[in-house]
């Protein structure tokens, strides 16, 4: 399964690199709620980066069936299928779904990479499990 990883948590300093990265390709704007990466913080305040688990949870809810697995294993949304409801939305653990108002339809976590090209850190990797 292809899928993006975290390599450490801890090195994470907020810069945003990759929610503006993330955003940017997909929407054409730096807009964090528009990234399918995001940097939240824990309890001690110290940055937590969260991305797609590719848990299939998602595409378990979506009433439409538009969510399926590519021959990689990774998730993908069919946005001819995707009616936008945001039932996907709703179940992510990771709380890193896209439904912007201005779209028809819901965006995830493809894995492309381009977020783990921006980060300065290094943190970030496409990898196959």
């Amino acid at each position: 399964m292809k899928k993006l990883i975290i390599t450490d948590k801890n090195a994470c300093q907020a810069c945003l690199a990759c929610e503006a990265a993330c955003s940017t390709a997909f929407y054409k704007e730096f807009d964090p709620d528009k990234s399918c990466i995001r940097i939240t913080a824990k309890p001690d305040g110290s940055p937590l980066p969260k991305v797609c688990l590719q848990c299939g949870k998602c595409a378990r809810t979506c009433p439409s069936g538009a969510i399926k697995q590519n021959a990689k294993g990774t998730y993908i949304i069919d946005k001819k299928l995707c009616t936008g409801c945001g039932e996907c939305v709703k179940v992510c653990p990771m709380h890193v779904m896209v439904k912007a108002p201005d779209k028809p339809y819901t965006s995830k976590c493809i894995a492309c990479g381009i977020c783990a090209k921006a980060c300065p850190m290094g943190i970030l990797a496409v990898v196959e499990k």
